[in-house]
């Protein structure tokens, strides 16, 4: 039989054509692949119970074992081997292999795979693991081009190859077993050997294959140990259907098994359920496939065999620490149904078990209720056989118009896209990881992923499983770029692709088809749209009518997606296909508010349509991990690489770190923002009520305890308890407004700003979180029980000294504070507080900020680019005029004039008639008390672009480091993406203001700030907050300057500046997040080139006051 496998392959010593490039051949394997390799402890019940039991023990506690560093490399192998604990008759390969890298397939070292080559001269790779992220080869990262010429099915003669060499004997007591050998998934395509014998072929980089290689291994006993040897291709035909967005890495990424199964056994099986209308029941069925190909008689199997099934539930099984009596949650037995009336066409339709339910429990990612199934053959004596299980869960997933139902309510889709990505292992899984992606998913709301865009773990499946996580999971298949090809079809179109793309959709269906968490399946991505597409619609929709299918090529409405899912869309445009009524599938965005770097700007406004209009049942953002590999650096620390960081030719640069974490999964400030407009529980504040509303699809708040705070002008007047009825699912609870617990304080505060919080924590643990874990916050603001009248300095009797020179003017009041400011430039010299040196540079006009990765995107229409056409990007400020226009014993007026003129490597920009771009009028009028009133009134060219903001800037000294202000916080936030940003006073270093985003950019803002406090450990300092009428302000403080950080392509390449850069804006364009290749920030969130006019108070700050006394005393005037 090996012998005739060898004439349909062509070795790379052999001539004609090369399967890895053929895309007609994709695979040949000497057995059947498994969906299913749960060889228990002891073929029985119990064996398989107890498996579960031990397997299903997973919290969130697991996750703080998460490693993202070297040690990964040993975790890694840790897991392989966890997760084939308690199945003696499962052995994982993973560990130390020889391994040598070929250039291309013709330098392979010859007969590597023979058992006497000699292999001790090669290095070792620890498997499983991608080779380029152990010096092996460089990692590529390209968004849509391939890295190779686009030229299919042919891929380049430099190919990188790599050998790989293990050992392993049969222990005893698998003797008269079959013996399997299981690829979890290998990149991009391999041959095997099992001691010098050939024995299959296969690709597809995120799918299993399997071979049977009973016949090929050394017996126990025996005195030479079995040789596996491995070549695998960088390249292959199947590369041309792999062009995601990530990281080109190749190798044993998954483990490599070994199973050992009875002559007969169960192959497959495959768990339904059908729903009652009212729930009451569900009829299950178990369709069941059994191979008996190495019997010499292939009579039906039910001759000689029986096979049944049993469900349990084990809802009970952890009350106690000892085992319980697993067996006694029986629930459900199944038999064999031998009746083929029901059946539409005559014929063998597989061994079918059947039964039925009562009140079933369940499943949703609200109430993640599961079953344990156990299918068990016996022989003719009533002896078992062989023994399979799995968890499964109960649910029903169906449409109705413009609507998605699972167990008939229309949930909605909070979700994210993710890939599988490690920092250091690169595509090799890690248990605590894939733990801490659901734990934070879970802990910020979020309840769905779409597996983008491949097939991911089998482990990965189980966590959703348990911890409650809706799935879209998808083929292994793009194409992205053939859509930018002038000669080439994309493989849709094509019959000679079709069976290839076909095998993708039919191995994942039939991989996976068994987890309660997958409600969809998605053809692919971005692979243009044809008959192929088409083909694999019809078989998944004949194959498991039980769930939807999605695909958005083709523009997201073709009929073979049951979900319109476009990607990107905006707001307007989604809400027009929901109010379409010609269209009656429901709208879930496949990907929406792309992640990358300063992002996420308008996703609340996103949410306000989802939350208002019938249709609109969600989406998924992009993505949920920066793609960052980590990296030595030329001193031997790490840091965050992306695409061009290896030498790496084509690449996309930073376009791989989109995600809503860093690649250590530490969060994005944005993430703060996903988890307020994902939360479940909303609070809306109309005339006369305050209406909480449980967005829960099937819990109750019976879990959650409800507390008021409330706050004016940022002191707290009071808190509570807030005593709610039971809230059921998609109901609400109205507080009427007097007889709210905080009317009282409300009544009698006469704050300028009162606000309301509400939360809702969690009273018991869960599987993802401790007790006490805050599930939804809300904050309202509240009437002002008063007018607000404009604050007025008014001059005091002390009176200061005044010193005019022609060089500066000094102003001093004894020995408690002095100002120097510049006469040449207007600006202020220093400023001291009782000697404490406070500034030591400014003030300035600033419109310019470091360009974010959204300010960079869309070419020629960027903002950067049009703010570079326009000289944005170069101001410098000359003084046109600086004089005093009033001085008196208590106070002393100056007036400066600058003009924002262009600057270009040393020389001044001609710009024809226009001698400059923005004229900035700035009244300094400065009291006897210190106070510095700051009138600054803006005159941009009216043919500027927007503006990145309009505002202050100065330098304060490096000792300056505490920052407390009275604004939103305390994390980043912008005026697009502030909605989860509490207003509250909040203290913070100013280091740790700072974000630091793998590619550097405008970064650290907080919003709507009314007061800001910058002081040195002894309690000096300086105080700014708004004046007259002006609104609040969007600050920033940082050791690192606006220009260092345009500057610096990689954070560790930042350096610290000598002082501190602070910026009061005044207006502040959004960060935007629609996506990151066209300029789309909302029009509100714009700053237009338009006159300005603002006002700042600056005075200084020593430890006998604070901030929060001069703001008061600021509300008493």
């Amino acid at each position: 039989m090996a012998s005739s496998l060898m004439g349909h392959f062509v070795l790379p010593s052999g001539n004609g054509n090369k399967v890895w490039e053929d895309q007609t051949f994709f695979s040949l394997t000497m057995g059947c692949v498994l969906g299913v390799i749960y060889s228990n402890e002891t073929p029985n019940k119990l064996g398989s119970l107890k498996y579960w039991y031990e397997r299903n023990k997973v919290n969130f506690l697991v996750a703080n074992s998460a490693v993202w560093n070297d040690d990964a490399v040993n975790g890694a192998l840790d897991s392989a081997s966890f997760w084939v604990k308690g199945l003696p008759f499962v052995k994982s390969l993973s560990g130390y292999w020889k391994f040598f890298l070929a250039s291309c397939p013709s330098k392979v070292p010859e007969n590597f795979y023979d058992s006497a080559f000699h292999d001790s001269e090669w290095e070792t790779l620890p498997v499983p693991s991608n080779w380029q992220m152990h010096g092996f080869d460089r990692p590529i990262y390209t968004n849509i081009t391939y890295p190779f010429p686009l030229d299919p099915p042919f891929v380049p003669v430099e190919n990188p190859t790599g050998c790989y060499r293990t050992c392993f004997q049969i222990p005893k007591e698998w003797n008269g077993r079959r013996i399997l050998l299981h690829f979890q998934a290998v990149d991009s395509a391999f041959f095997a050997w099992i001691n010098g014998v050939l024995i299959g072929y296969s690709q597809d980089s995120r799918l299993p294959a399997e071979f049977e290689i009973t016949d090929y291994c050394h017996p126990y006993g025996s005195d030479n140990k079995n040789i596996l040897a491995v070549q695998v291709f960088r390249w292959s035909d199947g590369s041309y259907l792999e062009d995601q967005d990530h990281w080109w890495l190749s190798g044993l990424h998954r483990d490599v098994l070994l199973l050992a199964k009875p002559q007969v056994f169960i192959v497959d099986y495959f768990f339904k359920s059908n729903l009652a209308e009212d729930f009451s029941y569900a009829d299950i069925q178990v369709e069941v496939k059994i191979d008996n190909s190495r019997e010499t008689s292939k009579d039906n199997v039910l001759d000689k065999f029986t096979v049944e099934a049993a469900l349990y539930d084990p809802g009970g099984w952890y009350k106690s620490n000892a085992y319980t009596d697993l067996v006694s949650s029986n629930v459900a037995n199944l038999k064999l149904d031998l009746s083929s009336t029901s059946k539409p066409c005559p014929g063998f339709h597989g061994y079918l078990l059947a039964g039925k339910l009562a009140m079933p429990r369940l499943w949703s990612a609200e109430q993640p209720n599961l079953y344990t199934l156990v299918v068990i053959l016996k022989d003719a004596s009533g002896s078992v056989v062989d023994c399979e299980s799995c968890l499964v869960g109960i649910r029903k997933v169906s449409k109705a118009p413009k609507q998605l139902l699972v167990n008939g309510q229309p949930i909605i889709i909070r979700g994210v896209n993710r890939h599988e990505h490690h920092p250091r292992l690169g595509k090799t899984n890690i248990e605590s990881c894939m733990v801490k992606d659901l734990v934070l998913m879970k802990q910020n709301n979020i309840n769905a992923v779409r597996n983008s865009h491949y097939p991911q773990h089998p482990r990965w499946y189980e966590l959703c499983d348990l911890f409650g996580i809706y799935m879209i999971d998808e083929a292994n298949i793009e194409t992205h770029d053939f859509d930018l090809s002038k000669h080439v079809k994309h493989p849709t179109l094509e019959p000679s692709w079709a069976a290839a793309m076909m095998d993708r959709v039919i191995g994942m269906v039939e991989r996976d088809k068994n987890h309660a968490c997958i409600f969809c399946w998605s053809l692919g991505n971005e692979s243009g749209y044809g008959p192929n597409h088409s083909a694999s619609a019809g078989w998944i929709r004949g194959k498991d009518p039980s769930r939807l299918v999605h695909y958005e090529g083709g523009g997201s409405r073709t009929t073979s997606t049951d979900i319109v899912c476009p990607m990107y869309m905006r707001i307007w445009d989604i809400v027009k296909i929901a109010k379409d009524p010609d269209e009656i599938r429901p709208l879930i965005l496949c990907e929406y508010s792309h992640s990358m770097g300063n992002s996420n700007g308008n996703i609340h406004e996103y949410w306000e349509a989802i939350d208002s209009t019938f249709g609109l049942q969600g989406g998924f953002i992009w993505e949920w991990v920066d793609q960052g590999l980590l990296k030595e650096g030329t001193d031997g620390s790490k840091h965050w690489a992306y695409g061009g960081d290896f030498g790496d030719i084509p690449n996309d640069l930073n376009f791989c770190l989109n995600g809503l974490t860093w690649p250590d999964r530490t969060p994005h400030p944005a993430l703060h923002e996903v988890k307020y407009v994902y939360q479940p529980i909303k609070v809306l504040l109309t005339e006369g009520t305050v209406k909480i509303k449980n967005t829960h699809f099937y819990e109750t708040t019976e879990g959650l305890e409800f507390s008021w705070v409330v706050h004016g002008d940022g002191c707290k007047l009071g808190s509570g308890i807030l005593s709610l009825p039971l809230i059921k699912p998609q109901n609400s609870c109205d507080i009427e407004w007097h007889s709210a617990p905080w009317y009282a304080l409300w009544a009698s505060s006469f704050a300028e700003d009162i606000f309301l919080t509400i939360t809702a924590k969690l009273l018991h643990a869960t599987q993802w979180v401790e007790a006490g874990h805050v599930v939804s916050s809300t904050q309202v603001q509240l009437p002002a029980r008063r007018k607000t009248i404009p604050y007025v300095i008014k001059p005091k009797d002390a009176t200061f000294n005044t010193e005019i020179n022609k060089d500066a003017i000094r102003i001093s009041q004894q020995n408690l504070w002095e100002i120097v400011l510049d006469v040449r430039t207007g600006v202020f010299e220093s400023w001291k507080v009782e000697g404490v040196s406070l500034m030591n540079k400014g003030i300035f006009p600033c419109f310019w900020r470091a360009p974010t990765d959204n300010d960079k995107g869309g070419g020629s229409n960027s903002y950067l680019s049009l703010w570079k056409a326009a000289y944005i990007d170069c101001l410098h400020y000359i003084t046109e005029s600086c004089s005093v226009q009033n001085k008196t014993d208590h106070l002393v007026k100056i007036v400066v004039v600058f003009l924002g003129v262009p600057k270009k490597e040393g020389s001044f920009t001609n710009l024809g008639n226009t001698n400059h771009l923005v004229k900035t009028e700035m009244i300094y009028t400065i009291y006897s008390s210190g106070d510095v009133i700051v009138e600054c009134n803006v005159k941009p060219n009216s043919n500027l672009p927007p503006l990145p903001r309009v505002g202050l800037e100065f330098h304060l000294e490096i000792s300056m480091d505490q920052i407390k202000w009275y604004g939103r916080g305390p994390f980043e936030c912008y005026p697009d993406r502030k909605a989860a940003a509490h207003v509250d006073i909040y203290e913070q270093k100013v280091g740790d203001m700072h974000v630091p985003y793998i590619v550097p950019g405008e970064c650290s803002g907080r919003a709507d700030v009314r007061w800001v406090t910058f002081q040195n450990k002894n309690g000096f300092g300086i105080y700014a907050s708004t004046y007259d009428n002006s609104p609040p302000m969007q600050i920033n403080a940082g050791y690192y300057t606006t220009a260092e950080l345009d500057r610096a392509t990689h954070h560790e390449d930042l350096i610290k500046g000598d002082n501190i850069e602070v910026h009061l804006d005044h207006k502040h364009m959004g960060v935007g997040g629609d996506d990151s290749w066209t300029p789309c920030v909302h029009d509100k969130y714009l700053v237009p080139a338009v006159p300005y006019s603002f006002s700042v108070r600056l005075c200084p700050i020593t430890p006998a006051t604070s901030g929060q006394d001069i703001y008061k005393s600021q509300l008493q005037n």
